[in-house]
Formats: structure tokens, sequence, C-alpha cells
């Protein structure tokens, strides 16, 4: 909750102070539409603000001495709001979904599970094909799980771009596949 307005603040909201929170015995001030009015101590800032109504909202404190600028803390707060959503409509979450298999899985449940990585890539998400190998099964990576996973593939070739060939880490193969571009 925030103390001074009595509102809640998320916490993706970049924190500022404005007003009285500024302790600086100094400040570099701009006016509302961003021209300098040069560096006057922030006392006097404040009041230059309180006079046009506004609020002093610090912009740099990296800055020597520190920028801060008059404006409304709430029209601010309100565009930097709508900055963020208008980002995050913008990007892109990608999915990664996996099927697993065993170097034994049957023809008619091989279908079943492509039949599922299709549905899966027509909805523009990645998936990561496991092969695992239990026990003694091992043995035969390169030989029935390379055949297997070229089964796979070639079901595959036509709807989906194959982003990583079968390669094996430790007891699974895997390979990864997308939506074609």
């Amino acid at each position: 909750m925030d103390k001074r307005r009595g509102r809640k603040t998320s916490q993706q909201e970049v924190r500022v102070r404005i007003n009285e929170d500024i302790r600086y015995p100094e400040v570099r001030l701009l006016g509302e539409n961003g021209e300098q009015l040069g560096i006057v101590s922030a006392a006097k800032a404040r009041q230059l603000a309180a006079d046009q109504s506004l609020d002093l909202v610090e912009i740099s404190d990296k800055a020597k001495p520190p920028v801060c600028k008059m404006m409304n803390y709430d029209k601010y707060r309100y565009e930097l709001k709508k900055k963020q959503q208008e980002a995050k409509k913008k990007q892109t979450v990608v999915d990664v979904k996996e099927v697993k298999f065993r170097p034994k899985t049957e023809e008619h449940d091989l279908d079943f599970k492509i039949k599922n990585i299709l549905k899966f890539v027509e909805k523009k998400s990645k998936v990561k094909i496991t092969m695992q190998f239990r026990g003694r099964e091992i043995v035969h990576a390169q030989t029935v799980g390379r055949e297997a996973m070229r089964k796979i593939a070639d079901a595959l070739r036509e709807d989906c771009a194959i982003l990583q060939e079968p390669n094996m880490e430790g007891r699974f193969m895997i390979m990864f596949v997308g939506p074609k571009a």
C-alpha cells in the first residue's frame, strides 16, 4: 500500500521519489515541458512545483546534482503502465511441449503420439521429442533408437521444421521440432 496516496502499487511499477521523498540539498530542475530551469535547492523546487499544482518527480539520481522534473505524477504513472501493457502485448511466449517415447513403442502408439506432436505444432509450440532408454536398452541407442527417431522425423518433415537433429544426452535421445517459418 502506498502510504502517501493510499493506493496499492504493483510489483512491476517503477519506484521513484516524489515531493517530500526527495532529500537532496540541490537538484537540477526541469519544467513541465522539459525546459531546464537550472540548479535550485530541493525545497525551492518543491515550492515551484506546488505553486503550479504539480509534483516534483526524481528522474535521475545518478547525475550530479540529481535531476528532477515538475509533472503530474498520476499521469506519468498511467503512461508508464500503458507502455508496459503495450510491450507485454508485443512479446510472444513460446511453449515447449514434451512427448516421450521408448525404443519399444508400438506402431499404433507411435502414430498416436505423432498426431499429438502435429497438434502442438499447429498451435505454434515447439516440441521436445525424448526417447528414454532403460537398463540394457542403451546398447541399442545408436541402432534401434536412431531408426525410431528417423521414422518420427520422416513422418513430421512435411508439416514441421526439425530444429535439432536427434542426439544423445545421457540415457535420453532428444530431438526438437517446431512450426515451419
